[in-house]
């Protein structure tokens, strides 16, 4: 019997999927998405609009497309992988050409029903396709220098097009999730300790390079650098955000101010209050007992991605669902680092909480991934 015969014959159907579904996973990522619709009501002053009820209209559909995605058999998007990571690099391409620009920055294509941000579809093709190439890929030939050029290929591509557009963030979560794949993969951790005294000779070239005619950074970006650094050298200009960010977060205490009661999100002192600068709302008003409840329900998502990486036989599935659980640690994990004054602000936004269409909707098609490998795997 072939590999496909004997995966078609034991691949569940009917009722038995909607049984597998991970229902528990799907109740987590409800409850987080409900906190930021609260958040999102908060923010707007108690109003569903023009924030809460849209996120809400996303998230539903959302969900369905998560569940669409669990309902077709793993093998599938493993064939796709390739493809959907294709169609994404020919988007971030279109987005030089065809882009919409917003604060400074190109990153949208105009779909009509949606403004697509294709970096994050990037985020999830990214994780396919390079969990498609170690399922093929025989564990002996993982850290061959040649074998190993391939997949950095695959992720240095997708970085490039976003730098130009230019969208940092991004570009760090796409490296730094694409590299953790490969050392769970197996790629041997020399690689990776030469690639760390690279980054650290780039760090010192790129603050080398400012105010010369190389200048590998936008001058924005030099500023968000000397922010982190140094808030308080410029705090009614470079320094506003992550200033009113902290007195945000410190204000909260233990138990915050009171649902509605932050004074920093509601008296406007806090900018982009409903997108990359939330979590700051959410401590001002839960405080610290608000702030780690969420962080829990982040753990646990990534807890029950992990169980269901390590139960599961199939080596694409296994690699596949713990590289959307390291995509999404690294989106709260960034966001909270940020907004705290941990790393530069670099406009990632909280995932399921923060206000936006794309990130919403492809964050979610990716656990659907994650559903379909769970659904799927060898029982």
């Amino acid at each position: 019997m072939s590999y496909l015969e004997y995966t078609l014959k034991t691949t569940p159907t009917g009722l038995r999927k909607a049984l597998y579904f991970n229902w528990g996973l799907a109740l987590l990522l409800t409850t987080v998405a409900g906190i930021g619709f609260l958040m999102l009501f908060s923010v707007a002053g108690g109003s569903l609009s023009p924030w809460a009820e849209p996120q809400m209209k996303r998230f539903a559909v959302g969900f369905a497309l998560m569940f669409f995605v669990a309902m077709v058999p793993v093998w599938f998007w493993r064939n796709m992988s390739a493809l959907a990571y294709l169609a994404a690099l020919m988007l971030l391409v279109a987005v030089e050409f065809a882009g919409i620009e917003g604060k400074g920055a190109q990153r949208w294509i105009d779909l009509g029903f949606i403004r697509l941000q294709p970096s994050e579809l990037m985020k999830i093709t990214l994780v396919m396709v390079l969990a498609a190439y170690y399922d093929w890929l025989p564990m002996s030939r993982v850290s061959h220098p040649v074998w190993v050029f391939f997949p950095a290929v695959l992720i240095l591509t997708p970085v490039a097009l976003v730098l130009r557009q230019p969208d940092l963030g991004t570009s760090i979560l796409l490296i730094t999730g694409g590299a953790i794949l490969m050392f769970i993969a197996g790629v041997h951790w020399a690689y990776f300790a030469v690639v760390i005294a690279a980054v650290i000779g780039m760090v010192a070239a790129v603050l080398q390079s400012r105010g010369t005619d190389w200048q590998l950074l936008a001058d924005y970006q030099y500023r968000r650098i000397d922010t982190f650094l140094d808030p308080a050298t410029d705090p009614l200009g470079a320094g506003y955000h992550i200033t009113q960010s902290k007195i945000a977060l410190g204000s909260g205490g233990w138990t915050g101010r009171g649902f509605m009661q932050g004074t920093q999100s509601r008296l406007n002192f806090l900018p982009e209050k409903h997108t990359d600068f939330i979590f700051t709302t959410l401590a001002e008003e839960f405080g610290f007992v608000g702030a780690v409840t969420l962080l829990v329900l982040y753990g646990l998502i990534i807890f029950f991605c992990i169980v269901s990486a390590l139960g599961n036989k199939d080596r694409f599935a296994s690699l596949l669902t713990l590289g959307i659980a390291i995509t999404f640690f690294l989106f709260f994990a960034v966001n909270m680092s940020m907004v705290m004054g941990l790393m530069p602000v670099v406009g990632v936004p909280l995932p399921l909480v923060s206000f936006g269409g794309s990130a919403m909707l492809i964050l979610m098609i990716g656990f659907g991934l994650v559903q379909s490998a769970h659904i799927h795997k060898p029982r």
